[in-house]
């Protein structure tokens, strides 16, 4: 069955997911992509997502599993398409679209700002199976039943501001938000567990160099556990935290791999 019609505003989405995707690997090549640079980003990437509700991949991602064989329009094209495309470049230069342009992820990252106490767990892999098993059941549940298992935590309600118990459920884990790093993203977003997959082969990548003296402080920092010498660096959202804790100027860069990177001896 044939679907809705093209969205503007999906496209509007997904055109800003890539042009700033692109600003923001030449900022960090640059060494310009500052902190004011990157809250301006974030509180931009919030304000599109209460705006037009774009780009929300996460949601698109899951209708597009809970529509398919009952209709596909150009919607579900257009949302599998900025999935593809943005699978690609995590690949090539890391998770920026998670750490930056997805409005669920923004949010997060905002609240987590917050000078309270923080929750902290290098569980990487723990915290892996339990998305790999979320995003086995949004699959299921969605081709086999066609229900849309992340609309409890109510992504659309909260981001259009319609008061419903999923709107509650995404207050919750932005109270979460304000301990625990991403937990959505970390926990229940099924593309993540995508972009994880393309982002541990990926070309460009948090490193570290012969500057290092290990000192320990940027894996302190880190609120994922991913800036030890032999990370994959699967789950880096790019945050900077490891390079503002580091007291080494150039011991930790933004790049491909070099015959001056530091990595854990076998």
């Amino acid at each position: 069955m044939v679907g809705p019609g093209p969205n503007p505003l999906q496209a509007v989405g997904i055109v800003y997911s890539i042009l700033f995707l692109v600003v923001a690997v030449l900022l960090w090549r640059a060494g310009r992509f500052t902190r004011p640079a990157r809250y301006l980003l974030l509180a931009v990437t919030v304000f599109l997502g209460f705006a037009i509700f774009s780009p929300m991949l996460p949601h698109q991602f899951q209708e597009l599993v809970a529509r398919s064989g009952t209709h596909i329009g150009a919607n579900l094209v257009g949302g599998a398409f900025g999935i593809a495309l943005v699978v690609l470049l995590t690949f090539l230069s890391g998770r920026h679209f998670c750490g930056y342009l997805c409005p669920v992820g923004a949010v997060q990252e905002l609240a987590y700002l917050a000078p309270v106490p923080k929750l902290r767990t290098c569980r990487i892999r723990e915290l892996g199976v339990v998305r790999g098993i979320v995003f086995v059941i949004v699959i299921g549940a969605g081709l086999g039943a066609g229900v849309s298992v992340l609309s409890v935590f109510g992504i659309a309600e909260f981001f259009r501001l319609t008061l419903s118990a999923g709107f509650l459920a995404f207050v919750a884990v932005l109270a979460c938000s304000l301990f625990f790093y991403r937990p959505f993203c970390r926990l229940f977003c099924p593309l993540g567990a995508l972009f994880q997959v393309a982002a541990v082969p990926g070309l460009w990548k948090l490193r570290r160099t012969s500057a290092c003296i290990s000192c320990g402080r940027c894996e302190r920092a880190c609120p994922t556990g991913e800036a030890g010498p032999a990370a994959s660096k699967g789950e880096c959202y790019l945050c900077r935290r490891c390079i503002e804790a580091c007291p080494v100027e150039g011991a930790i860069v933004y790049g491909g791999a070099s015959p001056g990177e530091v990595r854990e001896p076998e």
